[in-house]
């Protein structure tokens, strides 16, 4: 018997002593055809799956393979045993009518088998193993298989970050969503909260399968901290959509934020009595180190470090206080808040008083006005109703005016 019949496996021309010797040869890990594919493909229902594929031939038997001849391509279903299973065959690139709908779009003279299946169903799920046929040459690789997993839902698409998202700086968020079908293959679409600008590109993963990756840039700010974003993988099945997402938190670095000093109690308060000076800030990574000032006479002073001051009040307490935070991305500076001490209250200020005076005095002012013009057109009106009486007096008196009244009322009678 020949080493080239030993070697191969499920030779439909060998003999069952040529099948078992093959057996025999496998089992100290010989091979006659070495296949690369992926390991596993999840692709779903109603859609088609493409198997990257290539092969090579073994240097026992490349003398054997003439790759000028036409080689076609065979895909077994769970069992590799060609001779012992035939029924396991689901497609061959020879035959015009097979039970799995598909074509081998590689180039089977240069050893690329890449193989795509359409309208896969869930009776699809499981392993495949690939076999060559070519004169004199036929081979199976039993030792590499490819798991094809059919389901309904998508896979969810991956969100990853290049580099630190920090205030202010650019940053690159990447996309990817796997493309088992790259005819037709998925679209991705983003939710941020700022406005933003994508690129999206087919790419081929280092098992040759397919992958859409989409790219979106913008410059966060720390108002985006802990802010969700989302990317939505759509794929086109059929005539309708299947959708999967992937939401993911932002973790924005920026410096301290909102820094706020407070004092406790706010009421004034007695020479010898304690008040407590409290400092808040937003930063992310948090605040290392409070720090705080006084300030006096136009001079800043450091007093004390920490989130908290507590100091006993004193005649000379009635100074400015601020406090700064710090992290790895800066500092925050809080606002100014000042003691107040019971028997030192700051004295109003003498220009209210100047200010309270002058508005009176035009209230004042303008009162008297407007009341001297009332009293002088109150005096014309009077003066005019007297020359009137008096004029009718003297023309008609009234008693005169009766009597002639009466005077003309006996006449008629």
């Amino acid at each position: 018997m020949n080493s080239y019949h030993a070697a191969l496996w499920s030779d439909s021309s060998s003999s069952d002593d040529d099948t078992r010797d093959s057996g025999v040869l496998a089992c100290f890990g010989q091979s006659d055809l070495i296949t690369t594919m992926s390991d596993r493909l999840d692709v779903l229902t109603g859609s088609c799956v493409q198997i990257p594929c290539s092969f090579d031939i073994p240097d026992l038997h490349k003398d054997t393979f003439n790759s000028a001849i036409l080689t076609s391509g065979v895909w077994i279903k769970e069992n590799p045993n060609f001779r012992e299973c035939p029924d396991r065959v689901i497609f061959n690139s020879s035959e015009t009518v097979n039970r799995y709908q598909g074509k081998i779009t590689g180039n089977m003279s240069q050893k690329i088998c890449t193989t795509v299946f359409f309208n896969v169903t869930t009776n699809y799920t499981n392993k495949y193993y690939f076999r060559i046929e070519s004169q004199p040459f036929r081979a199976t690789d039993t030792e590499k298989s490819v798991y094809i997993d059919v389901g309904d839902l998508p896979s969810s698409p991956i969100i990853t970050v290049s580099g630190e998202v920090k205030e202010g700086t650019p940053v690159s968020l990447n996309c990817s969503a796997v493309a088992p079908c790259p005819e037709h293959p998925p679209e991705l679409t983003w939710i941020l909260p700022t406005q933003f600008t994508t690129e999206n590109q087919l790419q081929e993963n280092s098992d040759q399968t397919k992958s859409v990756l989409s790219t979106v840039t913008f410059t966060p700010s720390y108002l985006h901290h802990e802010k969700n974003i989302t990317c939505t993988a759509v794929y086109p099945v059929g005539t309708s959509n299947k959708t999967a997402e992937h939401n993911m938190m932002l973790n924005v670095s920026f410096s301290p934020k909102d820094t706020l000093a407070s004092i406790s109690p706010a009421d004034p308060v007695l020479v010898g009595s304690c008040v407590n000076l409290t400092c808040s800030s937003t930063a992310n990574p948090p605040v290392t180190n409070f720090t705080w000032f006084q300030i006096s006479e136009g001079k800043r002073t450091q007093v004390a470090s920490g989130q908290s001051y507590t100091l006993n009040v004193t005649s000379g307490n009635g100074e400015l206080y601020y406090c700064e935070a710090i992290n790895s991305h800066g500092c925050g500076k809080s606002n100014e808040v000042q003691l107040a001490i019971k028997g030192q209250e700051e004295p109003v200020n003498p220009k209210v008083f100047e200010i309270v005076g002058k508005t009176l005095g035009l209230i004042f002012l303008f009162s008297l006005i407007v009341f001297s013009a009332w009293r002088r057109r109150t005096s014309r009106l009077t003066t005019g109703f007297d020359m009137t009486d008096r004029s009718q007096g003297l023309n008609s008196p009234v008693g005169t005016v009766c009597s002639n009244q009466a005077t003309v009322g006996r006449g008629n009678q």
